[in-house]
């Protein structure tokens, strides 16, 4: 019913880093800064971009799904329901949470209220590197990622687990959502590949140091910054340099589609960068 509409198609970059990371580098412009620009769109395959006005490298990292709650024991997608904020107690090792549908923590009066038409179901994205860091800060998960049963004797959410441990995070009638060591494996595995790119594409462009980092997407737009360096998914900067910016992709494809000049630079500015192959890199 649009006879006169017309259709754009943007343009890839390289496999696995396509028009959505083309429009990503329009609306975030690390091709306009003087500084270096770290622009990580994370998810399924995560999409890396570094640059500023003279140089652009990307690269694609096959992250899976764990960082969507997918593969996880009590992982979710982010719906109402799903824990996406976690601290746990340093001393006692007690959690306390936020559910995605309250704005109320777990511990504060008039939580249960809040959530007598939401069912606690599981952990998002979000809340799933913040309790693993925060296990981490707190000494339950090790430097090499085992959770140690030797706590099991200072706190009751330490439960054995066939040959492992794991932390039980929620538990009401029947239902119980633990953090097992298959978990923390398979957060380590999407964040080894997600670094390890970041680092080649650091190591590409000279080693520079980088303190604007910039977190993409769905997931990116709900990561705590401090946790993501507390587990090594970014590199170490301040703080104030890390930032979520949403929907990049979907921004810089509307400059495009209102835009001539917007689609001409768009154009120029991927012609230069430099794909970096992950799959084809010994150190990767």
């Amino acid at each position: 019913d649009a006879p006169h509409a017309s259709f754009y198609f943007g343009p890839c970059i390289a496999g696995h880093v396509g028009a959505d990371t083309s429009a990503a580098i329009l609306a975030e412009g690390p091709h306009r800064g003087k500084s270096m620009q770290l622009l990580i769109d994370v998810g399924t395959n995560a999409e890396i971009v570094l640059g500023d006005r003279t140089r652009q490298f990307a690269a694609s990292s096959p992250t899976g799904p764990a960082f969507e709650g997918a593969q996880l024991s009590c992982g979710q997608r982010a719906t109402a329901g799903a824990i996406e904020n976690v601290r746990i107690d340093r001393r006692t090792l007690e959690p306390r949470f936020k559910v995605i549908g309250s704005n109320l923590w777990s511990d504060e009066r008039g939580f249960a209220e809040s959530i007598d038409e939401i069912p606690i179901t599981g952990v998002c994205g979000s809340g799933i590197i913040e309790v693993i860091a925060e296990l981490f800060l707190a000494g339950v998960i090790s430097k090499d990622g085992v959770i140690q049963g030797g706590l099991a004797g200072i706190s009751p959410r330490i439960v054995v687990d066939d040959r492992t441990f794991s932390y039980l995070l929620y538990e009401n009638g029947g239902t119980r959502l633990f953090i097992t060591q298959n978990d923390v494996r398979a957060i380590q595995l999407a964040k080894a590949a997600l670094r390890a790119g970041i680092d080649l594409l650091i190591e590409h462009a000279g080693s520079p140091e980088v303190s604007d980092i910039r977190l993409a997407g769905a997931f990116g737009a709900h990561i705590d910054p401090i946790y993501a360096m507390a587990i090594g998914l970014i590199p170490d900067c301040p703080v104030a340099g890390v930032r979520s910016v949403g929907n990049a992709a979907g921004s810089g494809a509307v400059q495009v589609l209102l835009s001539q000049v917007k689609r001409i630079e768009m154009e120029d500015a991927v012609r230069q960068v430099v794909k970096i192959e992950t799959a084809t890199e010994p150190r990767f």
